[in-house]
């Protein structure tokens, strides 16, 4: 037990300088450009799932956050709403970041993301202006409402994120550890279908959880080497983080919503399940 507690801690402290360090430009970018790049969002357009995908790849779940708000007032177009949850990864991207070694996979990751993600929204747009009437227009929502961002400063602000994320990681590793030694590498791979063409179908279900929890473990789980690339991919693409929340708050029409999850989930197992065709092995 002394050893995988050594283990965990010793891999959860390796990643700390280049967590705070990702942290520290998320919150530059957070606090100074946001609202800035969310406005020119909704103005946009046909191009709004393009713009929404690059949004989406920025780290942390704050233009998930902003993109449910604006869907909800009517100021951007399903498809973008759709590109910007599928480019989301919450906390991956940092904690690939922190990984020197995995810095192809991180590049791969977001060419992936982006690709899809302004497809599937280019996709979601055409199909909603020719079978879905026009959507009324609703009273918009303030940027960010509930999200609990108000942070004093982008230093403790990234302090805080990377004492959340450090503990969080730890205990990922923890328990990774202590599944490994105690039922086995093999008999977890098993558990989560490794080598089936259907993993992404559960993992594109994992990433739903609303948090950050689902990017940590996910990305933990395809760096130990549980989970294929497509299959990460799938999950990364459903977790949005908890704009998937505020979605299902400001948007009052659940038909709607379920539509937009059930899209989601669609997309994400299509990009999953491709990356498993093309990256084989990864």
């Amino acid at each position: 037990m002394k050893e995988i507690l050594f283990d965990a801690a010793l891999d959860s402290l390796k990643t700390l300088p280049f967590l705070f360090g990702a942290y520290l430009l998320i919150e530059f970018l957070e606090h100074h450009a946001n609202q800035r790049l969310t406005g020119a969002l909704a103005r946009m357009g046909p191009l709004g799932p393009l713009g929404g995908a690059v949004l989406g790849c920025v780290p942390q779940c704050g233009f998930s956050v902003a993109a449910a708000n604006f869907y909800a007032g009517r100021l951007i177009s399903p498809g973008t709403l759709i590109a910007v949850f599928l480019a989301t990864s919450d906390e991956a991207v940092p904690i690939l970041l922190s990984r020197p070694g995995s810095l192809a996979s991180l590049g791969r990751l977001l060419g992936v993301k982006l690709a899809g993600a302004a497809l599937a929204g280019i996709v979601v747009d055409m199909a909603a202006k020719r079978f879905l009437p026009p959507a009324p227009s609703r009273p918009f929502h303030e940027l960010c409402k509930n999200c609990g961002c108000e942070e004093k400063g982008i230093f403790r602000s990234a302090l805080r994120h990377t004492a959340q994320i450090f503990l969080f990681l730890l205990l990922i590793n923890l328990a990774l550890n202590s599944a490994i030694a105690f039922i086995g590498e093999e008999q977890i791979s098993r558990l989560l279908l490794s080598g089936s063409a259907f993993q992404p179908l559960l993992t594109a279900f994992l990433g739903f959880i609303p948090n950050c929890a689902a990017s940590v473990i996910l990305t933990e789980l395809y760096l130990s080497g549980s989970l294929s690339f497509g299959a990460a991919v799938a999950g990364l693409c459903t977790g949005a983080g908890v704009g998937l929340a505020v979605l299902l708050r400001v948007n009052r029409h659940w038909k709607e919503n379920l539509l937009i999850l059930f899209t989601l989930y669609a997309f994400a197992v299509i990009l999953g399940v491709g990356c498993q065709l093309v990256f084989p092995g990864v």
